[in-house]
């Protein structure tokens, strides 16, 4: 029994919910939709350069919970879910899932798109444990910040730390699934690092350091 640590976007899902959920937004005009969707194409290639400014992209991201009615997001979230993340989920990251729950390993997803988003994809994944921005909500309603540190970069090690921490386990052969070269702070600590249908940066470090690269991609 281990730790196995998963990435979401463009790992377990064959997209990015972060970007998506900005498009589906854009879409059904509930954000001034040009405007919206240059930030949010910008945002994206600032992430895949591996410059993103966490803190001014999710300042965008969280915008719009505070310009709508909770009720209505939430019902727009579960459209987005049926229409734009189901189908991004493969054979192949349920199958992978499963494997390590039958080896009776712990399950975890770390990611850096915010929980307003990911929570119910982690939940129809099977997960129940989330390590994620944090919208921050103040009575029944969202205030367009977080609470605490946002899981990205460094971050993320800062986050599964205090997580660790609170569970009381460690990271012995601990398994970590990402896609991106966002995550090498956290992929370098772990015992079983593992690229998936990874960016170019993180191909060159899996190869040059003998990490497994696999796809998760139904072909």
């Amino acid at each position: 029994m281990a730790l196995a640590i998963f990435d979401l976007d463009h790992t377990l899902l064959s997209g990015d919910s972060d970007h998506a959920w900005g498009q589906f937004l854009v879409d059904n005009k509930i954000v001034e939709p040009e405007r919206s969707q240059q930030q949010n194409d910008y945002f994206y290639e600032q992430y895949k350069k591996g410059c993103l400014d966490i803190e001014e992209y999710l300042a965008f991201a969280l915008k719009p919970l505070t310009e709508h009615p909770l009720e209505k997001m939430l019902a727009l979230r579960e459209v987005f879910i049926e229409e734009r993340i189901k189908p991004l989920i493969t054979d192949k990251a349920r199958a992978l899932i499963n494997k390590h729950e039958e080896a009776g390993d712990d399950l975890l997803i770390i990611t850096a798109t915010n929980a307003f988003v990911t929570r119910p994809i982690a939940n129809l994944l099977g997960f129940s444990e989330l390590i994620a921005p944090e919208p921050e909500l103040i009575d029944g309603e969202y205030t367009g910040g977080i609470t605490g540190i946002p899981s990205f970069q460094q971050g993320k090690v800062t986050r599964l730390e205090m997580w660790l921490a609170e569970k009381g386990i460690d990271l012995t052969g601990a398994f970590f699934y990402s896609d991106s070269h966002n995550d090498l702070p956290l992929l370098n600590i772990v015992d079983n690092p593992i690229a998936v249908d990874a960016d170019d940066i993180l191909t060159s470090t899996a190869k040059k350091n003998g990490w497994p690269i696999i796809s998760l991609r139904d072909s």
